[in-house]
């Protein structure tokens, strides 16, 4: 089995990603929730042509990449669950959500870090938020992610059908969570018990600073609102809200390529106020899933 997912990993991967593509796309036609500031032809062109130039970078520098690394750590016995003698269904289980809860502290990492978040701000500049906004990543951001994802396979020693699994799951809820597509109350409500849905990660994407600082989950939502950075609503509603960065607002900026390469690179790197975190009453903004009320609202601060 590791040696069948060893050669066609990129295939299964690349078979996922399609399927999961397409879905999202055909729905976003189908029943959009926004209307779109731009043409997909405008912002489609540089998004997907940044996601091609990052997949040739890090076949380039990491030719294996996170399933040769399981590979390596697995042969060598690194990692704690190599120590444990425990059944491959635990393992798996426990692997996919470590490695789910270290996508999400390092997404807060580059939020609250200034320089860190310099890279993660392509992300954000996005005008729109579909599909393709869940995989619009700087080069550079791509690269630090890797190699954290590389430190927390060998200090976790993951069987290999998890790497695997939690690759494919990944990318496909980043999709997800990313399409202009909203879900019935009755569904989104319960749905948020366990994952991510599009209307909750876009509260993610507002331009306002404390909304921005919330919902930082790309698959699972247990981590925002256990950890108290869950928020349910915007204040101005999921139709009212802008997406994007207060700063960062012209379309050949932060919608072309080579804007988009540039961006980490313009302007002043400042404090960033997600570290300063107050709670408040504002329970159309922050209940929690079901009937829990959770509130985070940082105060104000530069995020742009």
């Amino acid at each position: 089995m590791d040696s069948f997912i060893q050669t066609h990993e990129a295939m299964i991967r690349l078979g996922f990603f399609l399927g999961v593509f397409a879905l999202m796309a055909t729905w976003e036609v189908i029943a959009p929730s926004r209307t779109r500031m731009l043409t997909r032809l405008q912002r489609w062109s540089s998004n997907i042509g940044l996601v091609v130039l990052n997949t040739v970078l890090l076949r380039l520098l990491f030719p294996a990449a996170a399933v040769g690394m399981a590979l390596y750590v697995n042969s060598a016995g690194w990692g704690l669950l190599n120590a444990l003698d425990w059944p491959f269904w635990a393992e798996v289980l426990v692997a996919l959500l470590v490695l789910d809860f270290a996508i999400w502290v390092q997404h807060v990492l580059f939020h609250a870090v200034p320089a860190l978040w310099r890279l993660h701000r392509v992300h954000h500049a996005d005008l729109d938020f579909d599909l393709t906004t869940g995989a619009r990543f700087h080069p550079l951001e791509i690269i630090l992610s890797m190699l954290i994802k590389f430190a927390v396979i060998a200090a976790l020693g993951p069987p290999l059908v998890a790497v695997i699994l939690f690759e494919v799951i990944l990318n496909a809820m980043a999709m997800f969570n990313h399409a202009n597509i909203a879900l019935p109350a009755w569904i989104d409500r319960p749905l948020r018990w366990l994952v991510v849905t599009p209307d909750m990660h876009r509260v993610h994407h507002s331009i306002e600073d404390d909304e921005t600082n919330s919902n930082f989950g790309f698959n699972l939502s247990w981590w925002d609102w256990l950890l108290g950075t869950y928020r349910a609503q915007p204040r101005a509603g999921q139709q009212g809200m802008t997406i994007g960065i207060r700063q960062h607002r012209e379309p050949r900026r932060v919608d072309r390529l080579d804007g988009m390469l540039l961006l980490p690179f313009v302007g002043q790197v400042t404090e960033y106020a997600i570290n300063r975190r107050q709670w408040a009453d504002a329970p159309d903004a922050s209940e929690a899933p079901g009937s829990v009320e959770m509130s985070t609202q940082a105060s104000t601060g530069d995020n742009r």
